[in-house]
């Protein structure tokens, strides 16, 4: 039982550490807004939502060489977000090919729902690139855009109609070009797998 205590100690001990990712690689740069604001450097938004309250999330990838990028939106679990308009549904692809130097802006309008009122979740995006001729992805990584409180109040104002092309993820398409420069993007979530963890370790004690 020891050794099991220990185990346990080293693994949350492990994912304490800084994790950092940096978008700026050989591959790509990426730039982050929430609600229109660029999130610069490891900056993670933190907002304070009320229920069906949306927001906007943006992540601009801009790439050196031809390649394909797919992005889309994770979170903890299912139906705690609502894409009301963008790229694709939660947890789903969206994919584009881009030219060397080309770029692509993934955008999405967001609300929570009730589902985790009281309580506070990341969303997170996911994304992948994948070179011309290369079945493999050279970039697999995922990072933390905003860690959102929501409350149990509901949202009163508007909430912009949904639109028919959330329902489908977008198809591979040649986006235009654009080389101008991206920030930074954050690390991978280091919240999402602290929760995960968090989870197991009440399950191993209560067996």
């Amino acid at each position: 039982m020891k050794i099991k205590y220990l185990a346990i100690a080293a693994i949350i001990g492990f994912l304490c550490l800084p994790s950092v990712v940096l978008a700026s690689s050989p591959y790509c740069k990426i730039d982050v807004y929430f609600n229109d604001n660029v999130l610069p450097g490891k900056e993670i938004a933190q907002p304070s939502l009320r229920v069906n309250e949306p927001f906007n999330v943006k992540v601009n990838v801009a790439v050196y060489q031809e390649c394909r990028v797919s992005g889309k939106l994770t979170t903890l679990g299912e139906d705690y977000f609502k894409v009301i308009n963008g790229t694709s549904k939660i947890d789903q692809y969206s994919r584009v090919i881009l030219k060397a130097n080309g770029s692509h802006m993934f955008e999405w309008t967001v609300i929570p729902t009730d589902k985790w009122a009281g309580g506070s979740i990341p969303i997170n995006f996911h994304y992948s690139i994948v070179e011309k001729g290369n079945p493999e992805p050279v970039v697999n990584s995922e990072f933390t855009v905003a860690y959102c409180t929501i409350s149990n109040e509901y949202y009163e104002g508007e909430t912009p109609a949904s639109e028919n092309s959330e329902s489908q993820p977008t198809p591979e398409q040649p986006a235009s070009e654009n080389s101008a420069p991206a920030a930074s993007a954050p690390a991978f979530s280091l919240l999402t797998a602290i929760v995960a963890l968090a989870l197991a370790f009440f399950r191993f004690f209560h067996q």
